[in-house]
């Protein structure tokens, strides 16, 4: 039993690294595509910017000020809540103030049309929308100046039916806040360019940025076919994909400002994004337990009681997990976290195989204070 349970231990370290080797390639490969875009650009459609909100998060204010300062001939900013009294109404009515040249416009949102309430919001929104061009941001996503020109840009390529970005966390001070950007930076986003790389290119969205054109959005059925989904920016994507039109992964990486977690509310929104990613893609969550490569050679390591074998395997897995972090965080994302957390890379391998064993049992998830029961990726409201 011990030798097939170390056979089975080292066999998960080589495929781990090798899975390390393909996230290097593929970070590598997104290096060599990426390009500059002419500032000189002015042919560019008018766009409306579509932000549905619903309470405040970290660093809000200066993150939707980011989108009133962009560098683009035409656009528009659509924001919307659900209530009344949302604490964001106030945030929204001081960018009106301060930009009283730029079109911005507060949208009342107050029909619940279904479970995903930020999506919800969304179909009460296109219809306000002046423009052909849309797109369609988290409230927390802090964007620098060119944004708009560069994934416009992208979008008016043959072919191209949405742009959507990669993105790095910036972290409040806690431990559990660093730890959550880390898994972004080294981990989520490596993986994003893996499948980018294996799929020849993306068959889904990322809630960082979803650009496209109305007409698309029109030939899937709208935002109402997917009010119900909880992963909608994945849906978004891979629904226009299924068009056979192409989803571009933009030159652009956008900042998600973090929350001051506990661990308690780390584990939460883990949770919430492990069941995420099973619902959507349910074989690809299952490889996921390929993807850890130092819980693995450690695992070997033990097993083969300290065998010099298994202590080179141990030492060419976490090398190339160092790697993988400074490669894809710190060269494809300009994360400046990333070298001083890089000591909480095992932590957050072995908590990150922690969730994904419980995103595995259990329907329930968290979210922005609501309770909801998950049924073949679609959200039923738990009263």
């Amino acid at each position: 039993m011990n030798q097939l349970l170390l056979g089975t231990a080292a066999i998960g370290t080589v495929a781990t690294t090798g899975y390390c080797v393909l996230c290097l390639w593929a970070g590598f490969r997104y290096l060599s595509q990426r390009k500059g875009v002419s500032p000189g650009t002015n042919d560019l459609p008018p766009v409306s910017v579509l932000k549905p909100l619903k309470g405040t998060d970290p660093e809000m204010y200066l993150s939707l000020r980011s989108h009133c300062v962009q560098d683009y001939p035409d656009y528009e900013i659509l924001f919307g809540i659900s209530d009344p009294n949302d604490p964001a109404l106030a945030i929204v009515e001081k960018l009106q103030r301060e930009f009283p040249a730029r079109t911005i416009r507060l949208l009342r949102c107050e029909q619940k049309l279904g479970a995903n309430g930020k999506v919800s919001s969304l179909v009460q929104m296109v219809p306000e929308a002046k423009h052909k061009f849309l797109l369609v941001n988290d409230s927390d996503i802090r964007v620098g100046p060119d944004y708009l020109r560069t994934v416009m840009t992208e979008l008016q390529e043959p072919g191209t039916g949405l742009v959507t970005c990669l993105y790095r966390g910036v972290p409040a001070r806690t431990i559990a806040s660093k730890i959550e950007s880390l898994g972004i930076s080294t981990d989520f986003m490596a993986g994003v360019l893996a499948a980018w790389t294996l799929e020849g290119g993306l068959q889904f969205g990322l809630g960082a940025t979803l650009a496209f054109r109305g007409s698309e959005l029109e030939a899937i059925g709208g935002f109402e076919a997917i009010v119900d989904y909880l992963a909608d920016d994945y849906e978004l994507g891979h629904r226009i994909s299924e068009r056979n039109r192409k989803v571009k992964l933009s030159q652009a990486v956008v900042e998600t400002f973090l929350p001051a977690y506990n661990f308690a509310g780390f584990f939460s929104h883990q949770l919430r994004w492990a069941r995420t990613i099973r619902a959507a893609r349910p074989s690809g969550y299952a490889g996921l337990l390929l993807t850890f490569p130092l819980p693995w050679a450690i695992l070997t390591l033990l097993l083969a009681r300290g065998a010099a074998w298994a202590w080179i395997l141990f030492t060419i897995a976490a090398v190339l997990r160092m790697s993988v972090a400074l490669a894809v965080g710190k060269s494809v994302l300009h994360d400046k976290e990333v070298l001083r957390s890089l000591w909480l890379i095992p932590v957050r391998d072995f908590l990150a195989l922690v969730v994904w064993f419980q995103g595995w049992f259990g329907q329930r998830i968290l979210w922005r204070g609501d309770i909801f029961q998950l049924r073949r990726g679609k959200l039923q409201r738990l009263e």
